[in-house]
């Protein structure tokens, strides 16, 4: 079995992790939305297959979520995004964008990185009434 290597790319403020409503869903119960997305550059790592992931402490339990996977392009660089949906049974927090490749990361580059809560419809429509 192959080892995985996981590079932080970015620790999430609370303020951001604190602002998505959960939303009550079938099968995974509590569901809090995120979007995120995120440039790097990985120097000398081009044609290399990796993941995006956000993990989180949900009470005391540790869980990741994978979101996106990719090849980084031949300039050394890839754009990985996706709607991160964080099942929740207690509180979130000390949640963060990690990058996971098959060889360790040693030089790694963020760009950009993007965090925000999905608004809910629900809550629009409600703002909008009142």
């Amino acid at each position: 079995m192959t080892q995985a290597h996981d590079k932080l790319i970015g620790n999430v403020p609370a303020r951001i992790s604190d602002s998505a409503s959960p939303i009550l869903t079938p099968y995974e119960g509590r569901v809090a939305e995120y979007n995120v997305a995120t440039w790097l550059h990985l120097p000398g790592l081009a044609d290399l297959p990796v993941s995006l992931l956000v993990r989180y402490l949900d009470g005391e339990t540790h869980r990741e979520v994978v979101l996106d996977h990719g090849r980084v392009n031949a300039h050394h660089k890839i754009l990985l995004s996706g709607v991160a949906r964080l099942p929740v049974r207690q509180k979130l927090r000390d949640m963060q964008v990690v990058l996971r490749a098959a060889v360790a990361v040693r030089n790694l580059i963020v760009e950009e990185l993007f965090v925000q809560a999905v608004e809910q419809p629900a809550d629009e429509e409600r703002r909008a009434l009142a």
